[in-house]
């Protein structure tokens, strides 16, 4: 090995660092000359693992969506629950399902910082990616413990996961749901319908009766008709089909003697 003298005036880290480097790769080159072919087919060389795309600490959008420094990331392979979506427990209660599974992914997530590889971007502009804390994929955990559902679309990775967690009726395989994307297909499809007066005036038997607001829903899930009052958490983003045999009712009795109920929440 020959040893180099370097005046202070010229040193410097990065030439230092260069000969070292040549010094090495002249090294390695000497001892693949003495190998026999499959001696030097066997040499290998550590590469550190590569860094991931985006890590930081996580704030939970919904059940497959986080936000690290700014960045929006939507889990990759996986769908859960929207926000607003609710859905039926082994009971037959509703309750708001896509709440349920964000707070579930906050709870994992903790105070773990979030590694992300990215996979793709998404026409919202949202980075689609698999993400870990602590070790453990979060996509694949969610899938999991029943708060989203394998994304077939777009991957069968979490095929797997999904099949288990119904099996074990974990989170919302222990009750009825509609999948995150007949939810969303179903809920835009209702709101371009909707009119854009909250209120309908409607015809009585007896006699003409001014604005009546109470909107007798009937769930896709279970069938149960369900009547939601101004003020309650599902009313505004309740949308009544007179097609599907919904209605709107002028008081709470009329609506109990049609076969509907309120809502729970």
């Amino acid at each position: 090995v020959r040893r180099f003298l370097l005046p202070e005036s010229f040193g410097g880290s990065i030439v230092v660092v260069a000969l070292l480097s040549a010094a090495v790769t002249a090294a390695g080159m000497k001892l693949a000359g003495s190998l026999s072919h499959s001696e030097a087919r066997a040499v290998t060389v550590a590469v550190p693992p590569a860094s991931p795309d985006i890590a930081g600490q996580a704030s939970v959008i919904d059940g497959d969506t986080i936000d690290i420094h700014g960045s929006r990331i939507r889990f990759f392979g996986i769908d859960a629950p929207e926000s607003g979506q609710s859905c039926t427990d082994a009971t037959g209660k509703s309750y708001r399902c896509g709440q349920r599974a964000a707070f579930a992914l906050d709870r994992k997530i903790g105070a773990h910082t979030v590694s992300c590889d990215n996979r793709d971007v998404d026409r919202y502009g949202r980075i689609v990616a698999v993400c870990l804390a602590g070790g453990v994929d979060l996509n694949g955990w969610m899938v999991q413990q029943g708060w989203a559902v394998a994304y077939r679309r777009y991957s069968s990775n979490y095929v797997t996961d999904e099949m288990a967690a119904k099996s074990a009726k974990r989170g919302i395989w222990a009750g009825g749901f509609e999948r995150p994307e007949d939810w969303r297909r179903e809920h835009s499809r209702r709101a371009a319908q909707a009119k854009p007066a909250r209120r309908r005036k409607v015809q009585s038997a007896d006699a003409n009766r001014a604005d009546c607001d109470i909107k007798g829903n009937i769930s896709y899930n279970t069938g149960a008709r369900i009547y939601h009052l101004p003020g309650d958490r599902h009313y505004d983003e309740t949308v009544i089909t007179p097609s599907r045999g919904e209605r709107w009712f002028c008081s709470e009795a009329e609506a109990q003697a049609a076969g509907w109920r309120h809502a729970y929440q």
